[in-house]
């Protein structure tokens, strides 16, 4: 089942932009997969010492997409102004994580595939920020 799918059937979830909702929310969840697995790649390469800071970005953009995934996830009467807080931090972790793995990219794949998952979230954040009351 797809996050549209559970977004259009919520009783009290939204009725406008519930396909754009979705889509952020599926790459909250996708970029906080690319960066887990991402940051335990880079704890098995030859100079994990290179990579420490790479590992900590992954961690935090890991985390912060998780808790913005989940709260997008609840469809029910959100606080805009949360909600905009997570998409703003979401969104900025997943452009310092995007950069950080785009550094290392040209040596390691694992990091090529993070940074494009990072600035699909980030875009996707960016739409549905665009959208949400001040």
């Amino acid at each position: 089942m797809s996050a549209a799918e559970m977004i259009k059937t919520h009783p009290a979830g939204p009725r406008q932009q519930a396909n754009e909702l979705a889509t952020c929310v599926e790459a909250c969840f996708e970029c906080e997969q690319s960066c887990s697995a991402c940051a335990d790649a880079c704890l098995h390469e030859k100079m994990v010492s290179e990579l420490v800071h790479c590992i900590r970005t992954n961690l935090d953009c890991a985390d912060v997409c998780a808790a913005t995934g989940r709260a997008l996830s609840r469809a029910s009467k959100p606080d805009a102004e949360l909600i905009r807080t997570l998409l703003e931090a979401c969104a900025t972790a997943c452009r310092v994580c995007g950069n950080e793995c785009r550094s290392h990219a040209s040596k390691h794949e694992h990091c090529r595939i993070c940074a494009a998952a990072c600035d699909a979230c980030e875009r996707a954040c960016r739409q549905i920020l665009t959208a949400t009351p001040a």
